[in-house]
C-alpha cells in the first residue's frame, strides 16, 4: 500500500532543517563573515538545501516506494549510488548555471567542477539527503502500519460483536437443528439433507469466521452450502452457473473473502431469466485463487449501498496480502462484475 502523506510535511521538515543549518553556520562554525554577505550566503544555503530537498523527494517516492515498500532491500540498496549522482546532477544545475547565470559566481573552482571529480565529491554531501529520505519514509511506513493494524483490530472488535449478537445460544439451534434431521430422515430424506447443509452452515459462520485465515477446501464447501440453500429459497428456479475449478485442499485464505462476493451477487442480482444468468466462478492454479462474478442488476439496486463492507474487504486484503492482490470491479448497462485472484497460503 502506497503511503499517503500530506506534501506540506515535507516542507515543514526542510524548512526546519534550513534555518538549523543557518543557525549551526553562525553559532557553531563561526562563520559570520559569510553570514554577512547576504547575497553570496543565501545562494549557496539555498541552492544546497534545495538540491537535498530534490533528492529526498526523488528517494521517497521512487526508490523507497518501489524498492522498500516490496521489500526488495537488495535493490534498494544498488539504487542508493544512482542517487547520489542525481544528486551531483541537481547540484551542478543549481550552482554552476542557476546561480552562476544571476551572481556570476560558481561553488566549485574549475578544475575541482570536472565531472568525476565534482561527481565523487558530492556522493558524500548527498549522503545525508538518502538517508533522511530513508529514515523518513520507513517511519511512515511504521505509522501506516500502526495505523492500519488499529484500524483492523476495530473492524474485528466489531464484526465479534455482531457475531455476539448473532449467537443466540449456538448449542441450542444445533441441538434443535439435529433434533428435526433425526426426525425428517425416516420420513423425508430430502428434507433431511437440508437441514443438515443448514446446520453445517450456521457451524461455520459461527466457529470459523471470526478466524483472521480459513481453509480453502472448508471455505468452498461453505460457498456450495450457502448456494444451495439459496436454491431452496427460490424453489430451484435460481438462473447461476456456479464452477470450481482446479485442484485444492488445506491451503488457506482470508477468512470469509469469497462470501463477500457471492452474497453481493444474491443481494443485488437477477436471478428468474434465463438470459439474465448471473456467474460465479472460482479457479485455483498456479498457487493462486481467483474468483470473478457477473450478474444482472434487479431494479433499484446499485453496488454502492455496499460501499462500507467492500472498503472494509480493500483493508483486510491490504493488510493480509500487501500488493500481491488484485481487486476490479465494473459496472456497466446494469450489469456488475467483481474479481479478485490473491495467493494461497500452504
Amino acid at each position: 500500500m502506497k503511503l499517503k502523506i500530506p506534501f506540506y510535511y515535507h516542507i515543514i521538515l526542510f524548512a526546519g532543517l534550513f534555518l538549523t543549518f543557518c543557525l549551526w553556520d553562525y553559532g557553531i562554525n563561526n562563520r559570520l563573515e559569510m553570514v554577512q554577505q547576504t547575497k553570496i550566503y543565501f545562494w549557496l544555503t539555498s541552492t544546497f538545501m534545495l538540491s537535498v530537498f530534490a533528492s529526498y523527494l526523488l528517494n521517497f517516492y521512487t526508490f523507497c516506494s518501489w524498492f522498500l515498500n516490496k521489500k526488495k532491500i537488495l535493490f534498494y540498496f544498488l539504487s542508493i549510488p544512482v542517487s547520489l549522482v542525481i544528486f551531483a546532477g541537481v547540484r551542478y544545475f543549481f550552482q554552476e548555471i542557476i546561480m552562476f547565470h544571476f551572481i556570476g559566481m560558481h561553488n566549485y573552482f574549475e578544475e575541482s567542477r570536472e565531472i568525476t571529480f565534482y561527481i565523487k565529491d558530492n556522493f558524500l554531501y548527498g549522503l545525508p539527503a538518502v538517508i533522511l529520505s530513508t529514515l523518513s519514509y520507513l517511519f511512515w511506513e511504521f505509522q501506516n502500519t500502526q495505523k492500519q493494524n488499529q484500524e483492523l483490530l476495530l473492524e474485528n472488535k466489531k464484526a465479534e460483536f455482531q457475531m455476539l449478537k448473532a449467537q443466540v445460544s449456538p448449542h441450542f439451534l444445533f441441538n434443535t437443528l439435529n433434533s428435526f434431521y433425526s426426525q425428517l430422515i425416516l420420513k423425508d430424506d430430502k428434507m433431511a439433507s437440508d437441514v443438515l447443509v443448514l446446520s453445517d452452515l450456521l457451524r461455520y459462520v459461527i466457529t470459523e469466521t471470526d478466524k483472521d485465515e480459513a481453509i480453502l477446501s472448508r471455505e468452498i464447501q461453505f460457498i456450495k452450502n450457502y448456494i444451495h440453500l439459496q436454491r431452496k429459497r427460490f424453489e430451484d428456479q435460481l438462473y447461476l452457473d456456479f464452477s470450481v475449478e482446479g485442484d485444492y485442499s488445506n491451503e488457506r485464505i482470508l477468512s470469509s473473502a469469497l462470501i463477500h462476493f457471492v452474497e453481493n451477487v444474491f443481494k443485488h442480482g437477477k436471478f428468474n431469466k434465463e438470459k439474465e444468468t448471473a456467474v460465479i466462478s472460482i479457479k485455483i492454479k498456479d498457487e493462486f485463487l481467483e474468483i470473478s462474478t457477473f450478474n444482472y442488476n434487479a431494479d433499484g439496486e446499485n453496488y454502492s449501498s455496499t460501499g462500507i463492507g467492500f472498503t472494509n474487504l480493500i483493508k483486510r486484503l491490504e493488510y493480509a496480502y500487501k500488493n500481491q492482490f488484485v481487486l476490479e470491479k465494473s459496472e456497466e448497462n446494469n450489469t456488475f462484475k467483481t474479481y479478485l485472484k490473491i495467493p494461497l497460503k500452504k
